[in-house]
């Protein structure tokens, strides 16, 4: 489901309080991470992540992966923070406009 321009405003507002969730580091993306990051964006529906592995190409890839993986949109991302969303059908927390 592709996000609107005022969908991603009030995500990007909603998010600017949060507090990463997962951190990925110099191990990088492995299956547990994959299935945390999932776990959190069923419960939050809304999540911050920190990528502090390699230089900006890794985390691209990375993020990207990480997008693929879990169906989830990437909402922002400034250096080494993403904002993902993905909405829980089963029990939408986040009213979006």
């Amino acid at each position: 489901m592709p996000l609107s321009k005022p969908q991603i405003k009030h995500l990007r507002s909603l998010a600017h309080k949060l507090k990463p969730v997962v951190m990925i580091g110099q191990h990088g993306l492995r299956d547990s991470v994959l299935e945390e990051i999932g776990i959190a964006l069923d419960f939050h529906e809304l999540v911050k992540i920190k990528v502090s592995a390699g230089d900006r190409e890794d985390r691209d890839r990375i993020i990207n992966g990480i997008v693929e993986h879990t169906g989830a949109e990437k909402v922002q991302r400034i250096g080494n923070m993403v904002i993902l969303f993905r909405r829980n059908p089963k029990k939408p927390k986040i009213v979006l406009p």
